[in-house]
């Protein structure tokens, strides 16, 4: 598909995702408008590129404010959700679902009146629930019957609902993506927000003003997926996908938590002494994506080993932290 020239709106443009989302669009010639509120997003994502896109400062809980986001667009990539880290979408029971289910449905009632060619919908690993001790690989069929941990996860099976009903019952071309553990540069680094990975590099950076502590026995399993990765997946999938239809985007690089932290530590170059506290909220103990799918619709697998996205994101966040190396 050649993007060039199409107007591309972007929600929560000025998040984690959302930037890198933002400047590959630009790369490749788009009209880029973004929608942010800052809640989360930084205006510092967006900074490099602020003479070259549309800006909204706007609250798209508000129908009128969606309305005015998608007017003349083609393509809207809609990322913007009430989120944080685990103690966050375990605590925050309607702030983790109430905004995000309004936004969802005024964007897509917007994309519909503003005659938009296609939506994509950023949903969650978090629509699954754990079945097993053993490694889950969930399969897209595995989040019904519908049983969410969280009012979040909740949040994100109704929007990809939503998204096959407007397509169904008015033809707008939809798609959902649940993303699976994304991390890289730009993420948020503060403790009340982060996910796992900037959690211990921060905490791998500040030793031992900061003590290195893990949430759990260190045993909880995941893999990972590098932003740019996820990028490149959600371009395929507003390309691929236009039915309404959903798909896994993760890695199949399964690492514990525990050999998680120890990367860390050895990038760090300190001699750090791991923590762990079983208090704390962990999570699905072991879970990944099942890519059968991803790979047959789209085509495609994600290229950047654990190592390298590692790397790359411990001295992006040195510098963000301001800490010689």
């Amino acid at each position: 598909m050649d993007w060039k020239d199409k107007k591309v709106l972007v929600t929560g443009g000025a998040g984690f995702i959302g930037s890198h989302l933002v400047k590959k669009l630009l790369d490749m010639g788009c009209d880029v408008s973004v929608a942010d509120n800052f809640s989360r997003g930084r205006r510092e994502n967006i900074e490099p590129f602020l003479d070259k896109i549309r800006l909204y400062q706007v609250d798209l809980t508000d129908l009128e404010n969606c309305m005015l986001v998608t007017k003349d667009i083609d393509y809207v990539f809609h990322l913007a959700a009430s989120v944080g880290g685990i103690h966050y979408i375990k605590r925050e029971n309607v702030e983790g679902s109430t905004p995000s289910i309004l936004m969802n449905t005024n964007m897509l009632e917007a994309s519909v009146k503003n005659s938009v060619e296609c939506f994509l919908f950023t949903s969650s690993a978090c629509v699954y629930r754990e079945k097993s001790l053993e490694l889950n690989e969930f399969k897209e069929e595995d989040a019904f019957p519908a049983n969410p941990p969280t009012t979040y996860g909740w949040a994100k099976i109704l929007g990809e609902i939503q998204c096959r009903s407007y397509h169904l019952d008015y033809g707008l071309k939809t798609s959902s993506v649940r993303i699976f553990n994304c991390y890289g540069e730009n993420e948020n680094l503060d403790p009340k927000w982060s996910h796992v990975i900037p959690s211990l590099i921060r905490k791998a950076i500040l030793y031992p003003e900061e003590g290195f502590k893990l949430f759990g026995d260190g045993k909880q399993e995941r893999a990972f997926l590098y932003v740019e990765d996820c990028i490149e997946g959600l371009l395929l999938a507003m390309e691929k996908i236009t039915d309404g239809d959903v798909i896994n985007l993760g890695s199949e690089e399964v690492i514990s938590i525990g050999k998680l932290a120890e990367k860390i530590v050895k990038l760090s170059g300190k001699d750090i002494n791991i923590e762990y506290d079983l208090s704390g909220p962990q999570g699905t103990h072991r879970y990944c994506a099942n890519t059968e799918k991803m790979k047959k619709v789209l085509g495609w697998s994600p290229e950047t080993p654990l190592d390298v996205g590692l790397r790359r994101t411990y001295e992006w966040a040195r510098r963000e932290l301001n800490v010689e190396g």
